[in-house]
């Protein structure tokens, strides 16, 4: 296990569980510019740009066994559904595999330079949704794993997920090798443009749909322009009405959840009829304690609305196995749905790897760095600990479940789009660090030349070879009968 110093003197979050208007303000150092670029200078000697592209693996734990750790804490009926998941190609599984992925980051060398992580920042992990003044926005829309740790190993996973889905795309090591570097110059280029900003400026720092289009139109043909321009318009359209004529039927007047067992069940398929009354209300108590995590106007908004039914719902990859819940809400009337998504935080992959986050409960550790990372962030955004209908006490964080979210399709990029969109993920990622992070450190740190790129380049390669291994003994597991999963679903 490695656990390095934290030298960057930018705050990561810590717990306000226990905080108070009594509650000791925590000391902060303020170092100069001129500190802090030599810093980052410094970290090259612990850190060497060249040593970036370096991936020890001979003692590496088994992926299988690894993989298996987080089965056990999961719906074991919802399991092989993930592993089936896993399965279908070498980025599925890369998309599960956040947990081997931190186990081999905590080997290589290591900066020193600790920002906010998103902890699983493929490139899957990042599209539009709208942002509470209802402008569409483009950042970082996943935070299960987020914590505390060098910025690095974010980048590495966004640069990995990219030669891994150029190999699924046909595209050759050449051409892999331009999208990725292009992705990590980006962030290189970008953080030293943030460097060199106030920090209000930096805080304030996003890229709205405006903007993203006219990348898109100076650098892709009118073809993918049009294409671009319809995914966002198809995410305009996705909120909780939206949701409501896909996830629910008319039944005595009143919409009730469609079940399609496994992927959703509504809470009366899963329990006795007695049991699912009393639920409901312990659900409406835990509702109004959930409340009290939002800011004031937002709580007093969600009070209009009430409880109306709840279903568990399968989602993602890797999360697949996790409780996940939707939380179906009524306004003012049967036609003025909410749409909530209650998840399960558990421990951050990258926990056993870094230093504490400080929080006791994952779900606040989630919408903390959510928070601290998204330049504007769900309006519903918030936690609870709760115990679950097997009596078992666990930490959740809830959100809207559909708020003008969209994303790319991957599997149709060709390179020139790919590389676009990597660039666009890179100068994202790097806001995001930027906000958490000593930006004018990891400046000067990665410095004006292309060192850091290539060694990237070189890292993200190697770990596509290791991945695609992984992928094929999770494969052979599974034609062997070792490994249960359910395909297709």
């Amino acid at each position: 296990m490695t656990q390095e110093p934290n030298t960057n003197p930018a705050q990561v979050p810590q717990s306000t569980e226990r905080a108070g208007p009594t509650a000791p303000a925590t000391k902060v150092t303020h170092r100069s510019e001129a500190e802090r670029a030599a810093s980052g200078k410094a970290a090259r000697t612990r850190a060497p740009l060249a040593g970036q592209a370096d991936l020890h693996v001979r003692e590496r734990a088994d992926p299988l066994a690894l993989l298996a750790t987080q089965a056990a804490s999961r719906v074991p009926d919802l399991v092989p559904i993930r592993y089936g998941r896993m399965s279908s190609s070498p980025f599925a599984f890369y998309r599960g595999a956040a947990l081997l992925m931190a186990s081999d980051l905590a080997s290589t060398p290591n900066s020193g330079l600790n920002v906010q992580l998103c902890g699983d920042a493929h490139l899957s992990n990042f599209g539009v949704y709208a942002s509470p003044e209802r402008r569409l926005v483009f950042d970082i829309n996943d935070f299960d794993e987020t914590h505390p740790g060098p910025f690095e190993w974010d980048l590495k996973r966004l640069a990995a997920s990219l030669a891994v889905a150029g190999r699924a795309n046909g595209f050759s090591a050449k051409k892999r090798r331009a999208v990725v570097t292009g992705c990590v110059s980006a962030y290189r280029q970008s953080m030293r443009s943030l460097a060199s900003q106030g920090n209000m400026a930096v805080w304030y720092s996003s890229l709205d749909m405006d903007e993203f289009m006219t990348q898109i139109s100076r650098q892709a043909g009118a073809r993918r322009t049009a294409r671009a321009q319809a995914v966002f318009d198809k995410a305009r359209t996705r909120d909780s009405v939206q949701a409501l004529s896909k996830l629910t039927r008319l039944v005595d007047g009143q919409h009730r959840i469609i079940s399609q067992p496994p992927l959703v069940v509504p809470i009366e398929e899963l329990v006795s009829e007695d049991a699912a009354a009393a639920t409901y209300d312990e659900l409406r108590g835990l509702v109004r304690s959930y409340r009290r995590t939002l800011q004031w106007d937002r709580r007093h908004l969600l009070e209009q609305f009430k409880l109306s039914q709840v279903a568990r719902k399968v989602v993602g990859v890797g999360s697949v196995g996790t409780r996940a819940w939707i939380l179906l809400f009524e306004g003012l009337n049967g036609g003025d749905p909410l749409f909530l998504q209650a998840k399960e935080a558990q421990s951050s992959v990258l926990s056993g790897f870094t230093k504490p986050s400080g929080f006791k409960n994952q779900g606040q550790r989630v919408v903390t760095g959510q928070q601290l990372m998204q330049a504007s962030s769900d309006i519903f955004l918030g936690w609870q600990h709760v115990s679950g209908i097997d009596g078992v006490p666990r930490d959740f964080y809830l959100r809207q479940l559909r708020d003008g979210k969209g994303s790319a399709v991957i599997e149709e990029m060709r390179p020139d789009a790919m590389t676009l969109y990597g660039r666009v993920c890179g100068q994202t990622l790097a806001r995001a660090h930027a906000r958490s992070g000593d930006r004018v450190a990891i400046a000067a740190y990665l410095g004006g030349r292309d060192r850091f790129d290539n060694a990237i380049a070189d890292f993200a390669e190697t770990y596509a070879d290791l991945n695609e291994r992984d992928h094929s003994a999770l494969t052979d597991a599974i034609t062997a009968g070792r490994v249960e999963a359910h395909l297709g679903t």
